[in-house]
């Protein structure tokens, strides 16, 4: 709390502190962490697009389509909006300019004629493997600053904050 809100009445509380009272509530998007969690998240993201998007031309849903197929090959559309929580329709779009491109190929499913199945084509695992490495480096370089207790803290933090906003859809 500022020194001067001890000294003078007519100074009110930081945001995080004020009583709660629906009508006088501010949102400090500096210090409300799903928004800072967000712009975090989309800095980092942009890093790594810098890399592919001028190299290969993938916009980042093609990206993250790709990278989860790159690990986990033979998924449908549905598990691959469920894994990188992109909405469906951008999963869909992003399918679909991979499979224009040949980037991506589609099976039907052995057991249920309507799934398909996704994988990386041999271009998508080309490039894939360019990227896969550059990904990892852009990592390395944005947790340097932190010390392995930190990184190991950062992960857990993750995890447990990740688990715990699952059950807001639940809901």
């Amino acid at each position: 709390m500022r020194s001067d809100a001890k000294l003078r009445p007519d100074v009110p509380p930081p945001a995080s502190h004020a009583p709660h009272d629906p009508e006088k509530a501010r949102l400090d998007l500096d210090s409300f962490v799903p928004y800072r969690l967000s712009v975090l998240s989309n800095r980092v993201s942009k890093a790594i697009a810098n890399e592919y998007s001028s190299r290969f031309g993938l916009t980042i849903p093609e990206w993250r389509v790709m990278a989860v197929l790159g690990g986990r090959p033979g998924l449908s559309a549905r598990a691959v909006a469920e894994r990188t929580e992109m909405d469906k329709v951008q999963v869909s779009r992003a399918v679909a300019r991979l499979l224009r491109a040949r980037r991506v190929q589609r099976t039907a499913d052995n057991e249920d004629g309507r799934v398909t199945r996704l994988s990386l084509s041999p271009r998508g695992r080309a490039i894939y493997d360019e990227i896969a490495p550059l990904a990892l480096r852009l990592e390395r370089d944005f947790l340097e600053l932190l010390s392995e207790d930190e990184r190991r803290a950062l992960d857990q933090l993750m995890t447990k904050l990740s688990r715990h906003a699952k059950t807001f859809l639940n809901e």
